[in-house]
């Protein structure tokens, strides 16, 4: 594969509900939901949680060398996955151009993302951005294509909703399926036809399945569930992701074996982990 037709897959956070800075948590990482997606120039990232601060720092140091365009996807508008917006640096930067994305059935969204930096939860408001060019894009049924990749939404079962997405190279597929709850018939049918035959599975296994048994309602799913998708989406590689804020490095490590014995090609999310394509 030509290096410049390759996509580049890189973990900036991978916790569900909070994050979690403690010793304990050093090995998989402590920051909410991010991941990035490069191809060429074009720099996506699906989920704005306190991971995407540390991304942003990085993209304002490349920017000084070549113009680089960000494209934030986002599944849903709850904290985890939202929280590090107001702290992404590339937001401040002059003359930068930042494109958000969520699907129209979620609502107005630069409505929601203007809540999320407005009195009395944030001191500096979009407004005050005035150098930094936004974009605002609600996804319809059309995929969105930029440059050589086409990125598909398609709905989860969430509270209050969110959306997955599968994102789709010449020579490759990454389907990022995080905060969803199995158990909807109709939505779990849905899920697995857009992670049909996907290089990478992202998945949702926030619990085990013994912790989901007083967590139904939720919002989330477990890696026997994951290692489920994975077999009949007939998947090469799955990623469990979303983890719980109780599931230290040991409690992940003993999770990821348990899930072996189901589903081989398992890891589990770590910061900084990073694959090409």
């Amino acid at each position: 594969m030509h290096e410049d037709s390759a996509v580049k897959l890189n973990f900036w956070g991978v916790r569900g509900s909070i994050p979690t800075p403690q010793v304990e948590n050093l090995s998989y990482g402590g920051n909410t939901a991010c991941i990035e997606v490069r191809s060429n120039d074009q720099v996506l990232i699906f989920d704005g949680g306190t991971g995407i601060r540390n991304l942003g720092r990085l993209l304002v140091e490349e920017s000084r060398a070549k113009k680089l365009t960000s494209h934030v996807f986002l599944t849903h508008f709850h904290w985890d996955h939202i929280q590090g917006i107001p702290f992404f640096e590339v937001l401040y930067q002059p003359e930068s151009h930042v494109t958000f994305y969520s699907s129209c059935s979620l609502g107005p969204l630069e409505d929601k993302l203007e809540g999320v930096m407005s009195k009395p939860y944030f001191p500096v408001s979009f407004d005050m951005l005035k150098d930094s060019q936004r974009s605002f894009v609600e996804i319809e049924s059309a995929p969105v294509r930029l440059g050589d990749l086409q990125i598909y939404s398609f709905p989860l079962n969430h509270p209050q909703g969110a959306f997955g997405y599968r994102i789709e190279s010449p020579h490759s597929v990454i389907v990022y399926a995080s905060d969803l709850e199995h158990g909807n018939h109709g939505l779990d049918g849905v899920l697995r036809e857009y992670a049909q035959g996907a290089n990478i599975l992202i998945y949702d296994a926030q619990y085990t399945p013994k912790e989901y048994e007083t967590h139904k309602g939720w919002g989330h799913s477990t890696w026997l569930e994951a290692t489920q998708v994975a077999r009949d989406a007939k998947v090469e590689h799955l990623i469990l992701f979303h983890h719980d804020p109780w599931h230290d490095d040991q409690s992940l490590f003993n999770i990821v074996q348990n899930a072996r014995f189901q589903f081989e090609n398992t890891i589990a999310a770590s910061e900084g982990w990073f694959a090409v394509l």
